[in-house]
């Protein structure tokens, strides 16, 4: 695994992405909680220019926190589900980034690869 300018392992680094944005929607109240929901992903995009794994799961944490934050504002009504879908998309990034798993969600993983272009392939022997 590749090192983190943090120090940190890079799956512990990249799981820290998905569980500081949803430990900042149950600390600050509505409505500050919605704008620093995807900022932890954005801190890591900042702090980590080279670790592509690190930077894979904090773009599609992001991404999938803005998409929650749209859907929550569009269909207020339905914000239980739109809740229960975001601790789903956060458990599963958690356990993915820890087994050091590139997990792509639908839709949202492709749009974070796209973001952060993949590293380029190791020259040949």
């Amino acid at each position: 695994m590749a090192p983190t300018r943090l120090g940190l392992d890079e799956k512990a680094e990249a799981a820290l992405s998905y569980l500081l944005g949803v430990i900042t929607s149950w600390i600050f109240p509505f409505p500050i909680n919605i704008i620093l929901v995807p900022v932890a992903g954005i801190i890591f995009l900042i702090l980590e220019p080279e670790n592509y794994f690190v930077r894979f799961h904090a773009a599609q944490w992001t991404l999938a926190a803005i998409t929650f934050i749209i859907l929550t504002l569009a269909l207020p009504s339905l914000w239980i589900l739109w809740s229960l879908l975001r601790l789903i998309v956060v458990i599963i990034g958690i356990i993915k980034s820890l087994q050091g798993e590139l997990y792509k969600f639908p839709f949202i993983g492709d749009l974070a690869e796209q973001f952060i272009k993949p590293p380029p392939p190791p020259p040949p022997p």
